[in-house]
C-alpha cells in the first residue's frame, strides 16, 4: 500500500488513504488541520498490523475523518503519549480527545467505519 505523508496537501479534504505519521510534528500537523482522526500504532513485523493494511485502505476511503498509521517503535514519544502497549492499537480522536479506543487485535472495517461515524456527528 502507497502511503501519503501527513505534510502531503490535501487541499482541506481528508486524504482518501491511510497517512503515516513520522514524528510527533506530523501528529501535532495533522490534528491541527483535521478535527477527526483514528491513528492506528503498529511495528514493523507485527502480522495483524500487516492484515490492517487493506482495512485502513478501505476505511480512509469511505469513512469521515482521516485515517494516519504511526510505528510506535519509530516514534516512541507519540505511543508513550498514548499509552500504547500492545500492537495494533487504534485510536479515535475528535479535536484533539481521545473518544475510542481499540487495542484488542484485528479490527473489521465496519467496526472502525462506525466508530469514525458516531463521532463525526457530535
Amino acid at each position: 500500500m502507497t502511503e501519503t505523508t501527513a505534510s502531503e496537501p490535501t487541499d482541506g479534504q481528508p486524504p482518501r488513504k491511510p497517512v503515516q505519521l513520522n514524528d510527533v510534528d506530523d501528529y501535532e500537523d495533522l490534528i491541527a488541520s483535521h478535527d477527526l482522526v483514528l491513528l492506528e500504532f503498529v511495528t514493523s513485523g507485527c502480522g495483524i498490523c500487516g492484515s490492517m493494511e487493506p482495512v485502513l485502505g478501505v476505511v480512509a476511503r469511505s469513512a469521515p475523518g482521516v485515517v494516519a498509521t504511526v510505528n510506535a517503535s519509530l516514534v516512541p514519544d507519540l505511543a508513550a503519549e498514548f499509552d500504547v502497549r500492545s500492537v495494533p492499537t487504534l485510536v479515535v480522536l475528535r479535536d484533539g480527545e481521545e473518544v475510542a479506543r481499540f487495542n484488542d487485535g484485528f479490527q473489521p472495517a465496519e467496526t472502525l467505519v462506525d466508530a469514525l461515524e458516531t463521532h463525526a456527528s457530535r
